[in-house]
């Protein structure tokens, strides 16, 4: 895709509709998959936050707190999706990071 495919003359187009609209009230996720946990008020289950390359759970501490030795509540919130090492978190993996 390049840059002339941004321009058009064809004015003010209405955007394409999504083929699956969600159920009204329905709690899904991006997918439109039911989540349950979606339904819970946001200060119940904290953020999210999905793992990228060169994440480490201090930068992402450091990034959301402000301050990286609060690693330890973001490991301890999520001991049974890292597992038994903190310094061993994968790309993807998706981290509940909770209110403080």
């Amino acid at each position: 895709m390049g840059l002339f495919d941004f321009l058009s003359n064809d004015g003010d187009k209405k955007p394409v509709e999504p083929a699956n609209k969600p159920a009204a009230g329905g709690a899904t996720d991006f997918f439109g998959n039911s989540n349950q946990a979606a339904a819970q008020p946001a200060a119940a289950q904290g953020e999210t936050y999905t793992v990228v390359s060169g994440d480490s759970l201090s930068k992402i501490a450091k990034n959301h707190y402000g301050d990286a030795s609060k690693w330890h509540q973001i490991y301890d919130a999520n001991k049974s999706t890292i597992g038994s090492n903190p310094d061993h978190i994968e790309v993807g993996q998706v981290l509940t990071l909770p209110k403080l």
